[in-house]
């Protein structure tokens, strides 16, 4: 039951980076590409009527979390909570910024909502990429010091960064220059993702110019994927052992591989949802690569004294785990429901919905 929940709770992560993830790829390509105000008009139109249905699978992964890996839940919540807490205002300031745009028809007005729209959205992106950085690199569980655990075994605090920056001392930080690597390529990728739902769900003057800005930045995210590859031994020594002892696993950096060099014919693309559908492809095959890489660990320990967190010694009773297969049925039933008449009733190009005008 560990691993079926512990696949549950994988997807729904997947499905949420890349649902809200173009979201954030929209506000990025708002802050920096969209000068004039039909084009922050259709990237808004775009993104509209989805952006708060997205966000409710953060909601249902966090829910999964607390029901499935209570330790975890309480471990990764405790821990993490400092950029937890900038994460929830962030989210909150991009959705202020969506709303009332719109309210009061003045110059400065807008410009403030539409800079806290964009710059949320950049900062998301950036600490989802860091917060998967964290999880590669590990934490210190039990905060230990000179050798000696101080805390609970699957306890740990992280502040923002360290005096050195560095992922290989005992005390951690959430920002090191590893896990800002790992921010970095989520920018990378969601300002990619965005461009694509924008090119998919518009008829934008952009478009074209967001192809060019899509095939280049596609060598950056290349450049990048090889650079923290290379990078990966310092922090594990042995990041592919998963993959030599289960062949199987390396479908997802085949699917990894496909979305990248995908994209390098996005201009050429006869319909616009390619491109987006070859972003989605690099999203869930860099997700699944990443947690595949780790299985069964999810939440390694950078200590020798402390055991890494993994999925069984962070679940739930297995009676309690058996129970909510049944709930879960019924309400992955609702959801596909309600996604695919949402996704029906708006579907095509959004350039005359008219989303925030007031």
């Amino acid at each position: 039951m560990e691993l079926f929940w512990y696949i549950v709770l994988m997807c729904m992560l997947a499905i949420y980076v890349i649902l809200d993830g173009y979201d954030f790829g929209a506000g990025i390509i708002h802050l920096f590409f969209a000068k004039k105000e039909k084009d922050k008009k259709a990237i808004t139109n775009a993104i509209g009527p989805f952006w708060d249905a997205n966000e409710v699978w953060l909601i249902a992964a966090g829910g999964v979390l607390f029901f499935a890996f209570p330790t975890l839940y309480a471990s990764s919540f405790s821990g993490f909570y400092l950029p937890l807490i900038i994460i929830l205002w962030l989210l909150i300031f991009r959705a202020v910024g969506l709303e009332l745009r719109g309210q009061i028809h003045n110059k400065m007005w807008e410009s403030i909502w539409d800079k806290a729209f964009g710059i949320s959205s950049l900062l998301l992106a950036l600490f989802f990429g860091v917060a998967l950085g964290n999880v590669v690199r590990g934490v210190n569980l039990g905060n230990v010091v000179n050798g000696v655990s101080t805390h609970e075994a699957h306890y740990f605090f992280l502040p923002l960064w360290n005096p050195t920056f560095s992922p290989q001392t005992e005390q951690l930080g959430i920002i090191d220059w590893f896990t800002l690597l790992l921010g970095i390529i989520g920018v990378v990728s969601l300002t990619i993702h965005g461009a694509n739902w924008i090119i998919f769900k518009t008829n934008s003057n952009l478009n074209n110019k967001l192809k060019r800005i899509v095939f280049n930045l596609n060598f950056v995210l290349l450049g990048l994927i090889v650079i923290s590859l290379l990078i990966w031994h310092i922090i594990e020594p042995k990041p592919f052992h998963n993959f030599l002892s289960n062949p199987w696993l390396w479908i997802f950096p085949v699917i990894t591989l496909i979305g990248v060099l995908g994209l390098f014919n996005v201009k050429g693309f006869k319909k616009d949802g390619y491109g987006f559908l070859f972003s989605s492809l690099f999203l869930f095959g860099g997700l699944t690569s990443t947690v595949a890489s780790i299985f069964p660990k999810v939440l390694p320990s950078t200590n020798t004294v402390n055991p890494d967190l993994t999925i069984y010694n962070v679940a739930a009773h297995d009676y309690g785990l058996s129970v909510g297969v049944y709930w879960f049925i019924i309400a992955i039933i609702l959801v596909i429901a309600y996604f695919t008449i949402q996704y029906r009733v708006f579907k095509g190009k959004m350039d005359d919905v008219g989303y925030g005008e007031h």
